[in-house]
C-alpha cells in the first residue's frame, strides 16, 4: 500500500481564504446583467446629471424629468424623429434643459419708478386729447425729478405756427359791394391763393365819433367764431391807423333786400318763401343757442350767397347775452318789436318777431306796420294790427299769427316754427 506523498500542497498560516469556484454559466448571467445596467464610462458619453447640494438625487432626477417636453410626434414638428426614452443610450444630456427651463421663469428684476412715466405720454386715449397727455407729462416731472424731452407732451416740443398777419397789400381791391354808415365793403381777392372774399373797411374816426368801438368790437368777437351754412362767415381782421379791415364770405347773389325788389310784384311766392324762412330760423335756432340774440334781422342784412342760400351777414346790433335782459333800443323800425317800442326788456324772442314780419315782408312786399310817420308805425306795433292780402294761404297766415304776439312768451318756438304744416309742406 502506498502512502501519501509529502510534496502535496497545503495552504499557508495566516493566508486570504480562496473564493469558492463559480460556475460558468453563473458566471455569464452576470457578465451580462453588468453590460446591460452600468453605464460606460468612455468620454464620448456625456456624463449624468449630479445631484445639487442639499437635495436628493432621485428628488432632481424626477424634477428634470417632469420638466422636459413631451416627445415630438411624427409630422407634427419640424422633425419627424421621436425623442429617445430616458436610459438610452443616446439620451440628451439633462442638465442643459433644466437651465434653459430655470431661466426662463426667473422673476425679472425689478423695474425702476423712474422708467414707467416715460411710457405714460406715448399710450393718451383719442378721447383725451392733450390734456391727458400734459398731466402725464407732469407726473413724469414729479416721479422723475427731472423734464426731458421724451417726457413732455408734443404739443409743447413743437411750437404751433405762429398766425398769417393781414395787411391791404395781401389783396387786390376790386369793385364796390354795398354803403354802410361807418363803412365801404368791396369784392377782394387774396395775392397768394386767389381766393375771392369781401373785405368789410370801417372809418375808426366815424365809429369814435359814433361812439360805437364796444359795438364794432363785439361783432368782431361774435362773428368769428360761427360756424353755419346760413352765417356769413368772418375769415380775419386787420387795421390801420385809419381803417379797420374785416374779411367776410363773399356772397355772389348780393342782398335779400334786392331780389325782392327784382321780382315782378316785389314779392316771392309761398316756396321761395318758406324756403328763405326755414334756412333763417335754422340759423336763429344755431345763434339762440349759444345765447346770441342778433336784433337785427331784415332783408337789407340777409345776403344770398352761391345757388342763392340765404346767409345773416350783419351782426352788428348782436349780442351775447346769457343770463340777463337788454333795455337797448336797436333795429330797423318796421321790425322792432312791441317791448322794444315800450322800453320794456327783452329777450332773445325779439327774434321771434322779426321772423314774422319778414315772413310777412316776403310774401306781401312790404313790412305789416309800415306807414310814413314814425309814431303810426309804433301805434300799429303796440296793438299789432296788420292786414294780410287774400292771396296768402291759411297756412302761412297762421305761422305769422303765431310769431306777431304782444307777449314775448307766447310766440312760436323756432323748433316749432322749423316743423310748421306751412314750413314742410313747401320745403319738402
Amino acid at each position: 500500500m502506498s502512502h501519501p506523498s509529502d510534496h502535496v500542497l497545503r495552504p499557508k498560516e495566516n493566508a486570504p481564504a480562496r473564493k469558492p469556484e463559480i460556475p460558468a454559466a453563473l458566471l455569464n448571467m452576470q457578465k451580462k446583467n453588468l453590460l446591460l445596467g452600468k453605464k460606460s464610462a468612455s468620454e464620448n458619453v456625456a456624463p449624468a446629471a449630479k445631484p445639487l447640494p442639499g437635495s436628493s438625487g432621485a428628488v432632481i432626477r424626477n424634477a428634470m424629468t417632469a420638466m422636459r417636453p413631451p416627445p415630438t410626434k411624427p409630422g407634427l414638428g419640424a422633425s419627424n424623429s421621436v425623442v429617445p426614452a430616458v436610459g438610452s443610450k443616446f439620451q440628451k444630456p439633462l442638465l442643459p434643459p433644466v437651465k434653459k427651463t430655470t431661466s426662463e421663469f426667473v422673476a425679472p428684476a425689478p423695474v425702476a419708478p423712474i422708467k414707467k412715466p416715460e411710457i405714460a405720454p406715448k399710450q393718451k386715449s383719442p378721447a383725451s386729447g392733450a390734456e391727458s397727455s400734459t398731466e402725464s407729462g407732469a407726473a413724469a416731472s414729479s416721479s422723475s425729478g427731472s423734464t426731458t424731452d421724451k417726457d413732455k407732451p408734443k404739443s409743447d416740443a413743437q411750437p404751433q405756427k405762429p398766425k398769417k398777419t393781414w395787411e391791404l397789400n395781401n389783396f387786390d381791391i376790386g369793385r364796390l359791394l354795398g354803403r354802410g354808415k361807418f363803412g365801404n365793403v368791396y369784392l377782394a381777392r387774396e395775392k397768394e391763393s386767389q381766393f375771392v372774399v369781401a373785405l368789410k373797411v370801417l372809418f375808426k374816426r366815424q365809429i369814435g365819433e359814433s361812439n360805437v368801438e364796444h359795438q364794432v368790437r363785439r361783432e368782431i368777437e361774435i362773428q368769428s367764431h360761427l360756424r353755419h351754412p346760413h352765417i356769413l362767415r368772418l375769415y380775419a381782421y386787420f387795421h390801420d391807423d385809419v381803417r379797420i379791415y374785416l374779411i367776410l364770405e363773399y356772397a355772389p347773389q348780393g342782398t335779400l333786400f334786392n331780389a325782392l325788389q327784382a321780382q315782378p310784384l316785389k314779392r316771392f311766392d309761398e316756396r321761395q318763401s318758406a324756403t328763405y324762412i326755414q334756412a333763417l330760423c335754422s340759423a336763429l335756432l344755431y345763434l339762440h343757442e349759444r345765447d346770441i340774440i342778433h336784433r337785427d334781422i331784415k332783408p337789407e342784412n340777409l345776403l344770398l350767397g352761391h345757388k342763392g342760400v340765404l346767409k345773416i351777414a350783419d351782426f352788428g346790433w348782436s349780442v351775447h347775452e346769457p343770463n340777463s335782459m337788454r333795455m337797448t333800443l336797436c333795429g330797423t323800425v318796421d321790425y322792432l318789436p312791441p317791448e322794444m317800442v315800450q322800453g320794456k326788456p327783452h329777450t332773445k324772442n325779439v327774434d321771434l318777431w322779426s321772423l314774422g314780419v319778414l315772413c310777412f315782408e316776403l310774401l306781401v312786399g312790404h313790412a305789416p306796420f309800415y306807414s310814413k310817420v314814425y309814431d303810426e308805425t309804433y301805434k300799429k306795433i303796440l296793438k299789432v294790427d296788420y292786414k294780410l292780402p287774400e292771396h296768402i294761404s291759411k297756412a302761412a297766415a297762421h305761422l305769422i299769427s303765431k310769431l306777431l304776439v304782444l307777449n314775448p312768451q307766447h310766440r312760436l318756438p323756432l323748433d316749432q316754427v322749423m316743423v310748421h304744416p306751412w314750413i314742410l309742406a313747401h320745403t319738402q
